[in-house]
């Protein structure tokens, strides 16, 4: 799915943030989560620009990396909690001082290593620096009462099934719904569970340059903890190894970062050297790049995004990794028809755009920002480049449906619908791939691979 590259918007962000800020690793996580519901800002972009901004030691950038993720994700929870030592309620409060509350109940419920006393004082000292006496004398008095009634914070055991796991895993009701009407409630117990666990961090070896065994080696002997996917190929588990993308080893193209289910639809798509491929909606350009080295770099590759400042995110990755197969347009999908005759391709890539209900351990704020109405509005733009691109492809010619969402009509409804309406289209693989995030501790995704029949 296309979006906004972390690494291209945390460099142009660094330009815009060039005044230091003397701050805790409190002080910057406060400010992050009040902007994020302020301003509906992407907490992992707003993220990267206050930790550049507060130039924090590594160990304070990790707590308020922490502390961030953590109340965003337990969100609803929290505010379940706190809500009950709040007397006139969260709602009524500035949204500094219910985001300072909630980032201290977080720490309070959720972390270990912060001792319970200390979380307040750096809270009220934190108020009265940000508002007056009585507003840090509200929080003191709030945070004591939740140290004292901390054993008694628990979710009744006889909630309705929907209500209990959305409360107990922090997620909206009507998502919890959604999944229990669709895998169970079993299964959709273990994917909101999944959904709060850090994400690992997974490289991709550019084959074109080394094995995946070799780069490991470099790793390892660097100190860098890296261990080959199970699940990927080409796919590297790496800890300790900090942001990859601002190594040497990424500079000089060595590797893309990539999650490791991303990495299943180029090797899904099963690209040939000398092939004519197109990849329509291809921002940032990580599967485009994949396909590339898949082919040793011989053959012709079409990356195609709709918007302008992404065509170059996927040209930097090209050139970075010395993939010379790869030419951009910039193009709404839905038009590609206009540049090219029909059947001009071997296969075709559709990473359609989606609800991403699969990357909720990487972007938590989504759970809270997304709108049921917005998983239908999203499978009318699907339909619509499906409808649109599947002349390009050759007979016998392969084309992969993907997306990073777990949701039947935006996966597995969409195809079959796109089936009904087209048949000389068929199953190429037996059934789709789908992956949740509970079964790898990966991204969730689908993916479709069909044949065009004569």
């Amino acid at each position: 799915m296309s979006g906004t590259h972390p690494q291209s918007a945390k460099k142009s962000q660094v330009k815009t943030s060039t005044a230091k800020t003397k701050g805790s690793a409190r002080e910057a996580a406060l400010e992050v989560l009040v902007r994020t519901e302020q301003d509906r800002s992407y907490s992992n972009l707003l993220l990267n620009q206050i930790l550049q901004q507060y130039h924090l030691d590594k160990q304070d950038a990790g707590l308020t990396t922490e502390i961030v993720y953590g109340t965003i994700q337990r969100l609803n929870t929290i505010d379940y909690f706190l809500n009950r030592f709040v007397a006139k309620g969260l709602a009524k409060l500035e949204p500094w001082v219910r985001s300072l509350l909630r980032l201290s109940f977080y720490q309070m419920l959720y972390l270990d290593r912060v001792p319970d006393h200390a979380i307040v004082n750096e809270a009220v000292n934190l108020a009265k620096k940000k508002g007056h006496t009585g507003i840090s004398g509200m929080v003191n008095g709030v945070l004591r009462n939740v140290i004292r009634q901390k054993e008694t914070l628990q979710i009744p055991a006889d909630l309705p099934a929907v209500e209990r796991i959305a409360l107990t895993h922090s997620h909206p009701q009507w998502m919890v719904k959604r999944w229990m009407d669709q895998i169970g409630e079993a299964r959709t117990e273990l994917l909101c569970e999944a959904n709060n666990k850090p994400p690992h961090v997974s490289i991709r070896t550019n084959t074109m340059k080394l094995s995946r065994n070799e780069l490991i080696i470099i790793l390892n002997e660097a100190g860098v903890d890296a261990a080959p996917s199970e699940l990927a190929d080409d796919g590297i588990l790496v800890k300790n190894g900090g942001n990859m993308a601002l190594t040497p080893w990424y500079e000089a193209g060595l590797f893309s970062v990539q999650d490791e289910s991303s990495m299943l639809v180029a090797e899904t798509l099963q690209p040939k050297p000398g092939e004519r491929i197109l990849d329509c909606c291809a921002a940032p350009g990580g599967k485009t790049a994949h396909i590339a080295e898949k082919m040793g770099n011989h053959g012709e590759i079409w990356a195609c995004d709709i918007h302008e400042h992404k065509e170059k995110l996927i040209r930097d990755q090209a050139t970075r990794l010395g993939l010379t197969s790869v030419h951009t347009l910039v193009s709404d999908a839905r038009d590609l028809p206009q540049h090219w005759a029909q059947e001009s391709f071997d296969r075709i890539l559709l990473d359609a755009p989606c609800s991403g209900l699969g990357v909720i351990r990487r972007k938590p704020d989504m759970k809270w920002n997304k709108r049921e109405q917005d998983l239908d509005e999203v499978c009318l733009i699907q339909k619509e480049l499906l409808n649109s691109i599947h002349p390009l492809l050759k007979v016998g010619g392969i084309l992969i449906y993907s997306t990073c969402t777990l949701e039947y009509n935006e996966n597995e409804g969409q195809v079959r619908e796109f089936l009904d309406n087209h048949p000389n289209f068929e199953w190429d693989l037996p059934k789709p791939i789908e992956i949740y995030p509970y079964e790898h501790l990966s991204d969730g995704f689908f993916i479709a691979r069909l044949r065009k029949r004569a």
